[in-house]
């Protein structure tokens, strides 16, 4: 949907987001540049997310085991 017409159908827009779950993707001159969701959408989204996050977060963890270099050793390195 063109960001004009959302504009001027926005509540429409929002409603149909909100009670049936559609995903609204806004265009303008044909580019997708945004779209309008539910909130329970915005939270699974957003959950999902902090799941790769913390997934991420544990592979680095992982990854430099042995290799840690001390805060205030950094800290000298680097003149702080």
């Amino acid at each position: 949907m063109g960001v004009s017409d959302a504009r001027e159908s926005l509540g429409e827009v929002v409603d149909r987001a909100r009670y049936t779950h559609e995903r609204v993707v806004l265009t303008k001159r044909g580019r997708e540049v945004g779209a309008i969701i539910s909130m329970d959408d915005l939270k699974l989204l957003e959950m999902l997310e902090d799941q790769l996050d913390i997934k991420a977060a544990r592979e680095a963890i992982e990854e430099s085991r042995g290799e840690r270099i001390p805060y205030e050793e950094v800290r000298k390195k680097l003149g702080l």
